[in-house]
């Protein structure tokens, strides 16, 4: 057991109690690997914190080889078909039938997060909840440490072999990276959603995808009884400026509602403004310290990547860790970052492919007729080609 009056030790921290960390702790734990996870949060906050719930293909693979799939195959929707509406009609793509032939399978990542957590613990794993990581110390050397903030308030140090910091783009991990030693690329897309959690069924058995001269509009099933809501509003607005009234008006406008019928209303139970953001740091190595999920790349949500890629990199460390700590092989270590950065900016091509095409012209840009008429011919050739909705269907699953 971690000694907190030594200041604890364990061949690996995990910084975060998210998909990243907890996938990462389940392999190590496996392995035979000592690791304990630092969470700021309790753990009624972790398990009931809605997120993402499209998990690609790969990702569901992952989890399926290394015994975590067990929630997902009981529980998991699968899904295949989006919709898109437009001013000109709407189109429909099963993409399970074009590119590779692979689908989504809806589950809400909080009931993922809980799986993972529930598997951690009953197998004897350590996760300090109410835990703050607050720096990374001398992560450029082979005994790194983190300091903390104790659930009772007090300070304390968790001492490692390595540190994996999957505890977003405002955690430890970012904010103790040695000056210079990153590259980060970043972009503000002028674009801001308001995500809504409605108790209602869904409306549509497809993801929808509403394009409108007032915006963009999102529909995403979570459940039989909740469905995920997306409506474009201005930056700033506040995440309760507007009434339920006005909300299920907008969308039913902007969903076209009185061409393609009615949506199932309910309460809006959640709610969150999002403004579209993207970054990737590079390397997301530093020394003993590795980045992972949105500490190493915030995506945005248009393409639902965030929590495929936050898995993807999770295997791609365990293995390596696993292999330096047991075999003496760092191989693995070395390219740990290359070969996330491969799948992340792939990632992040498309997601910016998918704001073009949802969104009309932003910031200096606004108003354009090039631009409107440019996302017009992505739509139309979205409809009308083969090769481009192969090449969307790939690139729509994959990571």
């Amino acid at each position: 057991m971690t000694d907190r009056k030594n200041g604890g030790t364990a061949e690996v921290l995990v910084l975060g109690a998210g998909p990243a960390g907890l996938v990462l702790g389940n392999l190590l734990q496996d392995a035979g690997i000592d690791c304990v996870v630092l969470e700021r949060a309790g753990r009624t906050h972790v398990q009931t914190r809605a997120r993402a719930g499209f998990l690609a293909a790969h990702t569901v693979r992952i989890l399926e080889r290394h015994g975590l799939a067990e929630g997902l195959r009981r529980h998991g929707q699968a899904h295949s078909t989006c919709e898109f509406r437009t001013e000109d009609g709407r189109f429909r793509l099963d993409y399970s039938g074009l590119g590779r032939g692979e689908r989504h399978t809806v589950y809400p990542q909080q009931l993922l997060v809980t799986d993972l957590l529930t598997r951690f613990l009953d197998r004897g794993g350590r996760v300090e909840f109410g835990t703050e990581a607050v720096a990374v110390v001398d992560p450029d050397t082979g005994s790194p440490s983190v300091t903390v903030r104790e659930a009772d308030g007090r300070p304390g140090r968790r001492r490692a072999r390595y540190v994996a910091g999957c505890d977003g783009r405002h955690g430890a991990a970012r904010r103790s990276l040695p000056p210079g030693s990153v590259r980060r690329y970043d972009c503000a897309h002028g674009v801001t959603w308001l995500g809504l959690l409605a108790e209602a069924p869904p409306s549509l058995d497809a993801v929808g995808y509403a394009v409108h001269e007032r915006g963009f509009a999102g529909h995403m099933a979570r459940t039989s009884e909740i469905t995920r809501y997306y409506v474009q509003c201005e930056r700033g607005t506040p995440a309760g400026a507007w009434s339920e009234e006005r909300i299920w008006d907008e969308l039913a406008l902007r969903m076209r509602t009185k061409e393609y019928g009615p949506l199932h209303r309910g309460p809006v139970v959640q709610r969150t403004v999002v403004d579209l953001e993207s970054d990737v740091l590079e390397p997301l190595r530093h020394g003993s310290l590795f980045l992972a999920g949105d500490a190493a790349a915030l995506i945005s949500p248009s393409a639902a990547k965030g929590a495929n890629l936050a898995v993807l990199e999770a295997e791609l460390l365990a293995r390596a860790l696993i292999d330096d700590l047991r075999h003496g092989d760092a191989e693995g270590l070395d390219a740990y970052s290359a070969r996330c950065l491969t799948h992340i900016w792939r990632a992040q091509e498309f997601s910016h492919w998918m704001i073009a095409l949802l969104h009309g012209p932003s910031g200096a840009d606004r108003p354009s007729p090039f631009h409107e008429a440019l996302r017009q011919s992505r739509l139309s050739s979205l409809r009308t080609s083969r090769s481009r909705q192969d090449w969307f269907a790939e690139h729509y699953v994959g990571v």
